[in-house]
Formats: structure tokens, sequence, C-alpha cells
């Protein structure tokens, strides 16, 4: 299942608006997971491992404001500077350290050990993970969520609410946050997906 919002709201106010988590004891055993999948901000060029832009701060700074309203447990990213530099303010914001996990072999590696980390998590843990635009879809996919998603070239707006539970299909939102993704950004405009 997969709906589209604008986030206007704290995220977690609208995961439980839409039935992602429910109200209340959420952090209680064998409730959902919920994971926050954004792509890293913009880049500030295209070196392999760029650091971000002016935009790509703002950006991390939007995130950090986007997740306010939920109680992270932790902030994954990738051994990219770009993904770790948008997380760093959600994670300062809340004390933690982000977990690295570095991109080893082809996106579907990398997503099968996301999706490990992710599932070795408590149930009822709240989990940002910064990650690219080849490897969000594959790791929805590997959580077992839907596996047509994708992320275009120039898409740094779209934040991904996947809640995981074990007793059933994860369930998908996307959302937006920050600065609106530049005319033209959409994959339907003949920008490809793919890249980091």
């Amino acid at each position: 299942m997969s709906h589209r919002l604008r986030l206007h709201a704290p995220i977690l106010a609208a995961a439980v608006v839409l039935g992602l988590i429910p109200l209340g004891a959420r952090q209680a055993a064998g409730q959902a997971t919920l994971v926050i999948l954004a792509r890293h901000g913009e880049k500030a060029d295209t070196t392999e491992d760029t650091p971000l832009s002016a935009a790509g701060e703002a950006r991390a700074v939007a995130l950090a404001r986007a997740v306010a309203g939920a109680r992270l447990d932790a902030v994954f990213a990738t051994d990219f500077v770009r993904t770790q530099r948008t997380g760093a303010p959600a994670a300062a914001a809340r004390g933690l350290k982000e977990r690295v996990i570095p991109v080893r072999g082809d996106s579907m590696a990398h997503a099968r050990a996301v999706a490990a980390a992710l599932w070795a998590e408590r149930p009822g843990a709240a989990v940002l993970v910064v990650e690219h635009s080849n490897t969000i879809p594959a790791i929805i996919a590997a959580l077992g969520g839907p596996a047509d998603v994708k992320v275009c070239r120039l898409e740094y707006a779209t934040l991904f609410i996947l809640s995981l539970d074990r007793r059933q299909t994860p369930r998908l939102i996307r959302s937006s946050f920050g600065a609106p993704d530049p005319p033209g950004a959409g994959c339907g405009s003949g920008m490809t997906a793919g890249g980091r």
C-alpha cells in the first residue's frame, strides 16, 4: 500500500493519522518499527564523495525539522560524507551517533545489509535512514515494500515512511520536506532514476 501526502505537521503525527503506527503505546513490544528514508541533500559537485552544497546543508536542517516530532532511536547513513552530513542535524538534536553502513557491492547487496540492521532494531523503534537515489528503492524492496519505487536524479525533497511489522506486509507513504524539487525533477519528465 502506498500513500502520498505533503508534510505540514511533524512526521510522527502524519504516520499516526495514516494508521502506520498506533496512537499511544507505539514503543510497546510487538509494535511496528517506523523507518523514515530520505535521500542525502543536494551535492556540491559531481565528484564521487562530494560534500553537500549550501542547498544540501539547508535540506539537512529541514530534514531534522521534519522528523522533530518523532522520537528517533537511531540514524543510519552510508560511508559517503553527503549522507552523514544530511543525517547529522537530526542525530545531534537527539544526542545520537550516526550508524554508518558502508556501500559495498551493488545496491541490492547494500540494501540487504541495511534491511538486516533495521530488522535487528527492537520492535517499536523509529529509525531515520539517509541514503542515495539508487539505494532507497532497493532498501524498500528488501524490507518487503513496493518494488516499483523510483527516486529520480534531481529528487531530494521526498521522504519515504515505512512501517515494519513481521506480522504484516510493510506499509509505505511518500511525503516531502524542505524546499520543493525543481520543476521537471520527476522521473516522468525525462530525468532518469539512479545515481547517488
